[in-house]
């Protein structure tokens, strides 16, 4: 009798794990959003800001489309160091993925990065221009760039833990000048003393620089 309850506890146990947490493949019906508006652009310490964006440390960004919908995207920090970009590889519609999880990988020449989600949620939509055209995400990063929508239930608990407002510009800078000096020890010839970096940067790094660089600035 005892080991029949103990085996029906556990069965229990699963079912109600089972129910609570997530699942990683969701099917959840894709929604419509019209695309994209030019973003409010401002200037701040030498970098263009667009309002409204919270930022994840690993450079990707959200913009909230709906109360539990957001668009996700790379930031210029990124788009800067790698240049043109070959390839984007997303994770599949109808994905649950955590804020900090993977969510895509992108490859510009010899590099690939994997960045993460600003958000947690499922992907319910993937912008199938930069898949045909993955260089969009360099030339317009924060419009016509954007790699995915996201169904968050918990979107307004997710933008706390994201780099946004007036924060913005000095954490950009702050990236900007820890990457040169991280550059001026290890490959001295292609540090900056300030501003964006150098577009195509990542292309002339040494693999074992690159790695490091990888490590530091995505999270990756």
């Amino acid at each position: 009798m005892s080991i029949l309850f103990v085996l029906l506890m556990f069965l229990l146990i699963m079912a109600f794990n089972y129910f609570l947490t997530p699942s990683e493949n969701v099917v959840v019906k894709p929604e419509v959003f019209a695309k994209p508006q030019p973003p409010l652009m401002q200037r701040e310490l030498g970098f263009e800001i667009p309002s409204g964006y919270g930022f994840h440390p690993g450079h990707t960004w959200a913009l909230k489309e709906t109360a539990d919908n957001a668009r996700i995207g790379v930031d210029s920090f990124a788009t800067n160091l790698l240049g043109k970009i070959d390839r984007v590889d997303v994770v599949g519609p109808n994905r649950w993925v955590r804020q900090g999880q993977k969510l895509m990988t992108v490859t510009s020449g010899d590099t690939s990065i994997d960045l993460l989600s600003p958000v947690e949620g499922v992907v319910t939509t993937i912008n199938n221009d930069v898949v045909h055209d993955p260089n969009l995400i360099a030339q317009d990063p924060y419009r016509d760039g954007w790699i995915a929508i996201v169904k968050s239930p918990d979107l307004s608990i997710n933008q706390k833990n994201l780099v946004q407002g007036p924060m913005v510009a000095p954490w950009m800078q702050n990236n900007v000048s820890r990457l040169n000096a991280s550059l001026s020890q290890l490959s001295p010839t292609l540090a900056q003393d300030g501003g964006v970096p150098i577009r195509g940067l990542m292309g002339r790094l040494t693999a074992d620089v690159r790695q490091k660089v990888v490590k530091e600035f995505f999270l990756s």
